[in-house]
């Protein structure tokens, strides 16, 4: 299981290249929108999101952090010129 913040998964949504939500889906099987959905606060069926009220927007569990994954890979390759 992942904790992170919802203020967190906002930063990360925020620092993607234009185009990331499209990859990420296409990368994961699944849509766009699902991706968007996961950063927007409403998770997707396979994450197990929940949010606990808490500090930087409350606490969210993961119970599948795949998206979050792959969108932080996605900002490492580009921080690095990858």
């Amino acid at each position: 299981m992942t904790r992170t913040t919802f203020n967190r998964l906002r930063d990360v949504k925020d620092s993607l290249p234009h185009g990331s939500m499209a990859a990420i889906a296409e990368e994961l099987g699944i849509t766009a929108d699902e991706v968007r959905a996961f950063f927007n606060g409403q998770g997707t069926p396979e994450s197990g999101y929940h949010i606990e009220p808490g500090p930087d927007g409350g606490i969210v569990m993961l119970h599948n952090a795949r998206i979050l994954e792959v969108a932080l890979r996605i900002l490492w390759e580009v921080r690095n010129g990858i």
